[in-house]
């Protein structure tokens, strides 16, 4: 990396492998909603963290089509086709039009293409294979947290490769994580055991897999003079619809979404970077869905939370990072406590629009961000509160210029062409000025020149969030949840949230993959590396 004006020079990233053991981040689960369940709280909770149907992700009937692919993975007689799956679960089956000829259906499934592009394509399997092995519900969940665990780090060994890796994807390409886990979950649902298991233990062991396949118990930072940063990313959304092709049974090219804050937490994660006076900067990441009810039962909490508690592991800065749009990264400065209406991978929202008016958190408690009671709870309109605030070093973060050395992708409109991207400080939010009215105020003060002309004004006191800066859908919702953690905790440290520019472009319709696409997904996340480390010298 460059030298920035003004600022010591960065040194350029290096990247660690572990094969030790995992972070103290709790994986062990216990009981959640009585409710049929995808998903459970975690160790610490009791009956009384579950925050309801909201934390519940939603299971569906298994088509016989999407059955037959899970049978497919498993040794014969392992799998029931009558025990249900999740929506996402359910895309398995997806078939984009081929890329040649959009008038026919692609030879293979998107999932199967994705996995087998990363050369994972025997992974499902083999999973099944063991899983199926297990004769007692504690050996199956010792082993799916095994192999999640083995899956997240074969993920991120892959982005962090240079060289020649399998399959024919690019190495940094993060989607074939997403739709390896989705198999591997889809196999969980339908296992039939050789024991008796309840709908309950069943959703602990998917969720088990599902966070130890996402480098949530991965985490582990040294003592020490160093510094500690942690980075979220998400998994790809909006994979429903898009433009589609005459070809029968084939779906939009939604589908194939990747996302840049998923490519960077692989990117990033077991990273260092030292300090002109010798300062070592450790870098850990995981990845979060895009879906409401894991957010409901503590994911980022259970995971930030235990590095943000006194100790000498204790985080110096905690970054969450999702994608936007345009070619600019936008740096947030508010985050708003309302979600919604915009629907989860999993089809679901907590709070909808009416006639096209938003329902009001007085109304609806769906409408406002819930946190379990292990993390500080909260259930009055004004616990948690209605609105956090960034503590990111704004200043420096546009000053360092970064993506200066960084190729501009194909399409960049950024207009300052020295630079790979710009980074925006965003201070637009939007409220209902009464709490009882949908009436709604917007906030329009983001500048692309910084310092602002006009100081910023921020949100009032006494208002109900409609949408901070960053919108009001899971993105936000990480930034909200992150920055309130610090604030519980009593904390300091940069704390905030950066939106990236959107990945999107492809050279054609129906291509799973091109060098446009690559390039988008290179440039963002390597400049997203630099923002990320200017906090991290800035912490």
């Amino acid at each position: 990396m460059r030298p920035s004006p003004a600022r010591a020079p960065r040194s350029s990233a290096t990247w660690k492998f572990r094969r030790g053991t995992t972070g103290s981040a709790l994986l062990a689960l216990t009981v959640g909603s009585t409710l049929a369940l995808a998903g459970a709280s975690a160790a610490t909770a009791s009956p009384a963290d579950d925050a309801g149907p909201r934390s519940v992700t939603a299971l569906v009937p298994a088509t016989p089509e999407v059955s037959a692919t899970i049978a497919a993975f498993a040794p014969h007689g392992c799998t029931d086709a009558a025990l249900p799956i999740t929506v996402e679960e359910s895309r398995l089956t997806a078939v984009l039009p081929d890329a040649a000829d959009p008038t026919r259906p692609a030879e293979r499934t998107f999932a199967r293409t994705m996995v087998e592009g990363a050369g994972l394509g025997e992974w499902t399997s083999s999973f099944a294979g063991r899983l199926c092995d297990q004769k007692t519900l504690a050996k199956a969940t010792e082993t799916v947290k095994r192999l999640g665990t083995h899956l997240w780090r074969d993920a991120v060994k892959r982005a962090q490769s240079t060289g020649p890796g399998e399959g024919v994807l690019p190495a940094g390409d993060d989607r074939p994580l997403y739709w390896t886990r989705i198999e591997a979950m889809s196999v969980l649902h339908q296992w039939k055991a050789g024991f008796a298991m309840t709908t309950e233990q069943r959703a602990e062991l998917v969720e088990a897999f599902d966070r130890a396949s996402r480098g949530m118990g991965d985490i582990s930072f040294p003592a020490g003079n160093v510094k500690r940063v942690l980075v979220s990313g998400f998994d790809p959304y909006t994979l429903d619809g898009g433009k589609t092709g005459s070809a029968p049974g084939t779906v939009g090219n939604n589908i194939r979404h990747g996302n840049p804050s998923g490519a960077t937490a692989l990117s990033i994660d077991g990273t260092t970077t030292t300090e002109a006076d010798g300062t070592v900067i450790f870098y850990e990441a995981y990845t979060l869905p895009v879906s409401y009810p894991e957010f409901e039962r503590g994911y980022l909490e259970d995971t930030v939370g235990p590095f943000m508690r006194p100790g000498k592991r204790q985080l110096d800065a905690s970054i969450t990072v999702s994608q936007a749009g345009g070619s600019q990264f936008n740096l947030e400065q508010w985050n708003g406590r309302y979600h919604g209406p915009t629907l989860g991978n999993d089809r679901y929202t907590p709070c909808t629009t009416i006639g096209g008016v938003p329902e009001l958190a007085v109304d609806n408690i769906g409408c406002n961000t819930q946190v379990v009671d292990r993390w500080g709870g909260g259930d009055t309109l004004t616990d948690p509160p209605q609105w956090t605030s960034a503590t990111l070093p704004m200043e420096q973060m546009i000053a360092a210029r970064t993506g200066s050395d960084i190729p501009r992708p194909p399409g960049d409109t950024w207009p300052d062409e020295s630079v790979a991207f710009g980074a925006v400080w965003n201070t637009n939010y939007s409220y209902f000025a009464d709490c009882s009215s949908p009436v709604v105020t917007s906030v329009n003060q983001r500048e692309v020149a910084y310092p602002p002309s006009v100081a910023p004004t921020p949100p009032p006191a006494d208002s109900c969030a409609r949408s901070g800066a960053g919108g009001s859908y899971l993105s936000n919702e990480s930034a909200y949840r992150n920055t309130l953690l610090r604030d519980r905790m009593g904390m300091t440290i940069p704390a905030g949230h950066i939106h990236t520019p959107d990945m999107q472009h492809f050279e054609s319709d129906f291509g799973v993959s091109d060098a446009t696409f690559d390039a988008w997904r290179s440039a963002i996340a390597g400049q997203a590396r630099e923002l990320i480390q200017v906090v991290g010298e800035s912490s």
